[in-house]
């Protein structure tokens, strides 16, 4: 596998004077040779000249967060990163790699969570390039990688939890987002690892389901959301009925015998769980008669 080696360069402003120098120099010299016709003077300065226009090729750019990646006939011998302008063996092919942050947002995808239910997800990923030398020579193409590998870790994560919970402490794809996105960040860089890539984030985007059952799902949380409201009505309304016969039997205002405790009991349910506003009836009479 192939690490990354920072190449050490030549300071490109010193280069660039001397390069000059050795220009004007060498120019002059062999502007001289040819005006006095000597073969050999002007066939070395000539020799010099060439040289020296070689050197040139030497001289190079590398800006902030940016990288070149350097090779000499095929072969890697390493990454300069000094900003500004370099001077490195003109027979170096550089290839320049961008190390600053970069993001993306995965396509929709339509998977089947863990219940089998039709889901539509979708994640932004951050990531950033750490290792020039794997980035460019273990993958074919490692932004294509990147996204690929993104996608592929999305759909699996999907597929390992409902789209909502059921049971009580159960994880969901809903309920559990921020648990379940650092998951995510954790599967994408175990996948893009060997591609020399860092990821810093990920997180949904987009979470629902899929159109053809997102009407019958919503009927469904409607329905337990009404459940639930309803529970905690009940709850509360007996609570308040106990509280009640106890401050009556302890304040000793009035003395009911099991069938009468019955009926209150039966009437406050009835006025503390309606829906709407309960008539009162008056009762002239006894329970008995």
């Amino acid at each position: 596998m192939f690490r990354e080696v920072e190449h050490k360069t030549v300071p490109g402003f010193t280069a660039l004077i001397l390069l000059i120098a050795a220009s004007l120099a060498v120019g002059y010299e062999l502007r001289a040779a040819l005006l006095s016709q000597n073969k050999a003077a002007t066939a070395a300065f000539g020799l010099l000249a060439a040289l020296v226009v070689l050197g040139w090729k030497g001289l190079f750019m590398v800006n902030p967060n940016q990288a070149k990646v350097l090779q000499l006939f095929g072969r890697y011998v390493g990454t300069a990163k000094t900003q500004g302008l370099n001077w490195a063996n003109p027979f170096f092919t550089t290839r320049p790699i961008s190390l600053r942050v970069r993001n993306f947002e995965t396509a929709k995808l339509k998977v089947n969570d863990r219940n089998s239910n039709p889901v539509e997800v979708a994640a932004i990923v951050v990531w950033q390039v750490v290792d020039t030398a794997e980035a460019m020579f273990e993958v074919d193409s490692f932004e294509n990688y990147v996204q690929v590998q993104s996608e592929s870790a999305l759909r699996n994560l999907a597929t390992q939890y409902p789209y909502d919970a059921h049971q009580e402490g159960e994880k969901a794809l809903a309920s559990n987002t921020a648990e379940i996105a650092e998951r995510l960040q954790h599967e994408i860089q175990e996948r893009l690892a060997k591609a020399g890539v860092a990821v810093r984030e990920a997180r949904f985007s987009h979470l629902a389901y899929a159109p053809e059952i997102a009407g019958v799902m919503l009927r469904r949380q409607q329905a337990n959301a009404v459940i639930a409201a309803r529970q905690r009505i009940v709850e509360g309304a007996v609570g308040m009925v106990e509280q009640a016969l106890s401050d009556l039997s302890k304040r000793d205002i009035v003395h009911l015998d099991e069938e009468r405790k019955a009926t209150m009991v039966s009437n406050l349910l009835v006025v503390l769980c309606s829906e709407q506003a309960t008539q009162p009836v008056v009762n002239t009479g006894t329970l008995y008669r």
